[in-house]
């Protein structure tokens, strides 16, 4: 019971990193802008990644609650690592280029990804 809480909290967590890494490779070598296109670019393939990775080895959970946990953990993350730790500000929280529409195409890559891979799973179970 406690690896099947520890692992959809992990993707998570992985998810999110992934995103940070964009943000964090690309502000020392675009401008705020291209970097905040790149992330949100890049955060939607990212994100139907990890979400069939978590599909094909551990679905038990469903397509929208897999989906909410990347977004609550992307969320949280930002408010208590980006914003209090890194930024020492809440100011990406006023971007809607920053969070917002990441968010948004986050959750509206890795949905997808997910009823997908559970439609698949269940089309090779025997009836």
């Amino acid at each position: 019971m406690l690896r099947k809480t520890a692992i959809l909290p992990g993707f998570s967590v992985a998810a999110w990193a992934f995103y940070g890494a964009l943000i964090g490779i690309g502000r020392p070598l675009f401008s705020l802008e291209t970097t905040l296109i790149i992330h949100a670019v890049g955060a939607p393939p990212g994100s139907a990644f990890f979400a069939a990775i978590h599909f094909r080895n551990f679905a038990f959970t469903t397509p929208l609650a897999t989906e909410l946990a990347f977004v609550v953990a992307s969320l949280a993350l930002d408010v208590f690592v980006v914003a209090m730790r890194i930024e020492k500000s809440f100011g990406m929280f006023t971007s809607i280029a920053g969070v917002r529409i990441p968010q948004a195409l986050i959750f509206s890559a890795a949905f997808p990804t997910g009823h997908f891979m559970v439609s698949q799973s269940d089309a090779r179970r025997p009836h």
